[in-house]
């Protein structure tokens, strides 16, 4: 097990005060997305973070979007929450289940204010799914999983919205049509900023979940962020990730600012992570990097579960690294920690959730203590996922060991950066695959025919076994064609709660500000075209084609490329 902590200076201790929590979430940021890694973007105002705070080594999220969101808000493993398929596509009637309580509930029993900015992605079909009717105050961003950075559509329907509680208690939620053109990455710190302010006159601890669009598909940024990099990088699609990657890193600095200016910076905890790993696969171009690690977005190898992630609390931590193990599901206990100042607080209202998969880290990360977890469950899917795995698939970390039964991939490669001279994008993929990964981080040999391992294989697929037996069905339900935006003006509403145009629930209250402008609709139900359609544009059908050619190419050509790999990136494991 990884031990290395290492720390300078005097710390200050939160068992007195209830520190505000900004939790800040990027969109499929690669590992080697930022400076504080291996150094492929320089990003400015996170590296200088990261170097003042607490590097977090060994921080694991999901495989994909909606079940890292999922088990960041609830501290349970997706296999627990039914999250553990898949994501949640426009227009399915799904989402985390309603007896899971999460973060904001836990916090606001210890009078914490609580706001939501950004992407949520855990169920919109009704409007108890959504942020405001789940513990936070307010909201302000969309429910979907994507869309344009600038229209704010995806599949026809507008999705930008303010959500709070007027005076009287009734949830509003403002469709805010008046800022369609305006980039989604500079709104959410505007708002944030905003918050902050509005925070200098309360005396109330706060708890903000930030979670940025950059730097999901379709890539898009304003031109001068584009500018900056004219001269350092050739590619013209790595360029504009590139210039996403800095916007947000642009905007994560305005906020840090107004949080010394207004001097919240003494007695607030910053933590920063992406929700997996980069997307390398079924894309046209690859512009994102999780190099050296393998394979990416959807895969169970380090490449698509290892986020880049750090701690930034200046009041309360002074720089280190921590290699110690650490979950996206330990956050929960983690905060619930914190805001209870270790329970000498006691909450307003009993708290009960069901069994939580997530420890408390914090003494971990601040008192150099062991961390308390030694597994997690990286995933048991059995179903196949587009761009993903195509067999049944379990996944574990135990200690140093990782165990793989099924398939760890697609995308199952290493992926250099478009300006390397070589191009080692797949690799042969085995039914049953163990690595060490102290020793080999970077998934190069599968131990698991060794005879001297034979009792390690056998210990975790006990494990996994034993965690199958404890896992829920999962919720996913397929596309309701009642939700099509074009039965709401051209926007994405929570349409199981709608008749008529409008909410057929009491206690809500909607509204559409700001000019309605006509919307370009697809005609088509097919989800997946719909998605194709937004990212790609005009030339969806022979993107989708090319992307299935791409998940069938001849195992021949996986031994090309993983024969390329091993003579041409030679990396020290030791």
């Amino acid at each position: 097990m990884f031990l290395c902590v290492v720390f300078f200076g005097v710390v200050l201790s939160t068992e007195d005060t209830q520190p505000n929590i900004i939790y800040i979430l990027s969109d499929d940021l690669g590992y080697a997305d930022v400076g504080f890694t291996f150094g492929m973007v320089k990003t400015r105002v996170l590296d200088r973070m990261a170097a003042e705070g607490v590097k977090l080594t060994q921080h694991y999220v999901q495989q994909e979007s909606t079940p890292t969101r999922g088990a960041l808000m609830s501290g349970r493993y997706p296999i627990h929450t039914g999250l553990q398929h898949d994501v949640i596509y426009p227009g399915e009637p799904w989402g985390l289940p309603l007896d899971e309580v999460i973060i904001p509930q836990i916090l606001k029993e210890y009078n914490y204010s609580t706001h939501a900015v950004g992407k949520w992605h855990l169920g919109m079909h009704r409007y108890k799914f959504t942020p405001v009717q789940r513990g936070f105050d307010d909201f302000f961003g969309y429910y979907l999983g994507a869309q344009n950075y600038n229209t704010h559509v995806n599949g026809g329907g507008y999705d930008l919205r303010n959500n709070f509680r007027d005076e009287k208690g009734i949830l509003v939620d403002e469709v805010r049509r008046d800022l369609d053109g305006k980039y989604s990455t500079e709104l959410y710190a505007k708002h944030t900023i905003d918050l902050l302010h509005k925070k200098k006159q309360e005396k109330t601890p706060f708890f903000i979940y930030l979670a940025f669009q950059n730097a999901h598909a379709p890539h898009m940024v304003p031109q001068h962020y584009i500018d900056k990099y004219s001269k350092d990088v050739w590619d013209e699609n790595k360029k504009v990730f590139v210039a996403m990657v800095s916007a947000m890193d642009e905007a994560i600095g305005n906020i840090t600012d107004t949080l010394k200016t207004l001097g919240f910076d003494k007695n607030t905890i910053v933590i920063f992570s992406s929700d997996n790993g980069a997307n390398v696969n079924c894309v046209e171009h690859i512009t994102s990097i999780n190099f050296p690690y393998r394979g990416g977005k959807r895969a169970m190898y380090e490449g698509g579960i290892r986020s880049p992630s750090f701690i930034w609390a200046p009041g309360f931590l002074n720089s280190g690294k921590n290699d110690e193990l650490i979950h996206v599901t330990d956050w929960l206990p983690t905060f619930w920690r914190l805001g209870s100042l270790n329970d000498k607080l006691k909450p307003n209202h009993p708290i009960s959730t069901l069994p939580l998969d997530g420890f408390n880290q914090w003494d971990t990360i601040s008192q150099r203590q062991s961390s308390p977890r030694t597994e997690f469950v990286i995933n048991i899917d059995l179903e196949p996922v587009a761009c993903g795995h195509k067999v049944p698939t379990l996944a574990l970390r135990w200690k140093d060991w990782k165990l793989i039964i099924g398939n760890g991939g697609p995308p199952s490669g290493w992926y250099p950066a478009p300006e390397a001279p070589y191009n080692c994008s797949r690799s042969k993929q085995s039914y049953t695959e163990l690595y060490n990964i102290k020793k080999d981080p970077y998934e190069e040999r599968n131990v698991s025919r060794y005879h001297s391992n034979s009792d390690i294989v056998l210990t975790l697929t006990q494990k996994l076994l034993e965690y199958r037996r404890t896992m829920a069905k999962p919720k996913n339900v397929g596309y309701d064609p009642k939700s099509d935006p074009k039965l709401f003006g051209g926007i994405w509403v929570p349409w199981l709660d709608f008749k008529d145009g409008k909410p057929s629930v009491s206690g809500v209250k909607y509204v559409v500000k700001g000019f309605q402008q006509s919307l370009e609709l697809d005609e088509t139900n097919h989800i997946n075209e719909v998605f194709l359609r937004e990212y790609y544009g005009k030339e969806s059908t022979k993107v989708y084609k090319s992307i299935w050619l791409q998940e069938n190419q001849l195992k021949e050509e996986d031994l090309q490329q993983e024969k390329c790999w091993k003579e041409n990136w030679k990396i020290d494991n030791n």
